[in-house]
C-alpha cells in the first residue's frame, strides 16, 4: 500500500508517513546519499532490492514535507532512522507503536536512536540494554598499517571452521547465540551468502588438530563507493597478539580493490582495545551510532 496511514496528527489530519515502495526507490537513495556512511545499511538494501516491502523482506517508512521525502525509518529485523531528527522522530515513534516491537534491535545515528526509545520505551517494555555512544567511523585512506597475508575471502570450503566463529562473534557481542529455533540452518545461510558473495574475510590456524578461525570481519552492508565493516573478531587464544588492525587493514584493501573508497564501522565507546586498532589502520571518527537491544 502506498495511501497515507493514520499518525500523529490523529483526528486533526493526516500523517506525513506513509509506506514507501519501489516507485520510491531513487528518492530513498538520493536520502541516504545524504549521508552515505551512516546511511549505508539502508542504502545497501534498496539498491540491492529495490523498496518494495515484499522483496526487502520488512517495511520502509518515508516522512515527506512540501512533496520532498525527508527522513526514512526501516522497520524489519532491526529498526534503522535515516534523516530521522527534530518532530520527525514522533511521528514515526507514533507508527512504530501502532506496528508493535517486532525487531531485535534499533540501530543507527544516536540523536534519531535514542529519540525513538524515549518516546517507544513506555510501549514497547524494557530494553536488555542499550548502548548510547558507538563511535562512527571511517576511512578514505590506504591502511596505515601493514595488511596481514594471511586474510584472504572465505570460500565454501571454509563454511565449517568459519561458522562457529560467526556465532562465537554474534553471541560474545549480542548476548544470545543465533543458532536458536532452527539449529542454525538460517544463520549459516546469511555467513554462505557473504562468502557467496565475496564479502568474508579470515585467516585460520590448526590447534590441536582442529581448523579453526584467528581473525575474520565481513563487509556487511555495501552502497555505491561505501562498505561498512562487521563482524571484526579474533580467536579468544589469539587476543593480544595484535592481529587486529593487521586483519582490518587487509579488508580495507580488499574493499578498496572491489571499488569502496569509504570504509566503515561502528563500535562500542568502551571497547578501547577495539578503538585503539581501528585508529591504528586510519580510521577516524565521523559520527555517532547508537543501540537499543530487545
Amino acid at each position: 500500500m502506498t495511501g497515507v496511514l493514520p499518525g500523529v496528527a490523529g483526528v486533526f489530519g493526516a500523517s506525513p508517513v506513509r509506506a514507501l515502495d519501489d516507485r520510491d526507490r531513487e528518492a530513498v537513495l538520493a536520502l541516504c546519499d545524504e549521508d552515505p556512511v551512516a546511511n549505508v545499511f539502508v542504502s545497501s538494501r534498496v539498491a540491492a532490492v529495490g523498496a518494495d516491502a515484499a522483496a526487502l523482506g520488512g517495511q520502509l517508512w518515508g516522512y515527506h514535507e512540501g512533496g520532498r521525502l525527508a527522513a526514512v525509518c526501516w522497520a524489519g529485523a532491526n529498526v534503522v532512522p535515516v534523516g530521522v531528527h527534530g518532530g520527525v522522530v514522533e511521528a514515526f515513534a507514533a507508527r512504530l507503536r501502532r506496528h508493535g516491537r517486532r525487531c531485535s534491535s534499533i540501530v543507527g545515528p544516536a540523536d534519531a536512536v535514542l529519540g525513538l526509545w524515549d518516546r517507544l520505551a513506555g510501549s514497547w517494555g524494557a530494553a536488555r540494554e542499550v548502548r548510547p555512544d558507538q563511535p562512527l567511523l571511517a576511512t578514505t585512506e590506504p591502511p596505515a598499517v601493514r595488511a596481514s597475508p594471511e586474510v584472504r575471502r572465505t570460500t565454501r570450503a571454509d563454511l565449517d571452521a568459519l561458522v562457529p566463529a560467526c556465532v562465537a562473534m554474534f553471541t560474545e557481542e549480542v548476548g544470545y547465540s543465533p543458532v536458536a529455533g532452527d539449529g542454525g540452518a538460517g544463520y549459516r545461510r546469511r555467513v554462505q551468502e557473504l562468502v557467496d558473495a565475496g564479502r568474508s574475510f579470515a585467516s585460520f590456524a590448526t590447534v590441536r588438530g582442529t581448523r579453526q578461525v584467528v581473525f575474520k570481519a565481513e563487509l556487511g552492508a555495501v552502497a555505491p563507493g561505501v562498505a561498512q565493516l562487521q563482524g571484526v573478531w579474533v580467536h579468544p587464544d589469539h587476543r593480544g597478539q595484535g592481529l587486529a588492525a593487521p586483519g582490518v587493514a587487509a579488508v580495507v584493501l580488499a574493499a578498496r580493490a572491489d571499488g569502496f573508497g569509504t570504509s566503515s564501522l561502528y563500535v562500542n565507546a568502551f571497547n578501547a582495545r577495539a578503538l585503539r586498532a581501528y585508529r591504528e589502520v586510519g580510521f577516524r571518527q565521523v559520527g555517532t551510532f547508537a543501540t537499543v537491544l530487545f
